[in-house]
């Protein structure tokens, strides 16, 4: 797993995530987009490119990461992806991977 050599501090959180909220959260402006960066963190995993991930995996770490895996809502990763960052991102790759987050409407 992939640790920063250092936590980031909130301010440093969200200038990594500024310039990656306002290339792929195209329907917000990024001050919008990085009250929630968790969201913003799930559209890099889902559409970023090779750097763009680095970036990420390198100032956050596969811990967020995987966090940001357990907290997502329905709509956030494709299953393709779903499943690549799952087997990436927990040490059991051959664990069987958890069903994708689906919308509930009703009770």
């Amino acid at each position: 797993m992939l640790e920063p050599a250092a936590p980031l501090s909130p301010a440093e959180v969200e200038d990594l995530l500024r310039p990656m909220a306002a290339q792929l959260i195209w329907w917000q402006p990024p001050e919008q987009a990085l009250r929630r960066p968790d969201r913003v963190i799930a559209q890099v995993m889902e559409l970023g490119d090779f750097e763009m991930v680095q970036r990420l995996r390198q100032g956050l770490g596969d811990r967020r990461l995987a966090e940001v895996l357990q907290r997502a809502v329905a709509g956030w990763f494709s299953p393709r992806s779903w499943t690549y960052w799952q087997r990436k991102l927990h040490r059991h790759p051959s664990a069987p991977v958890p069903p994708l987050p689906v919308r509930r409407f009703g009770a």
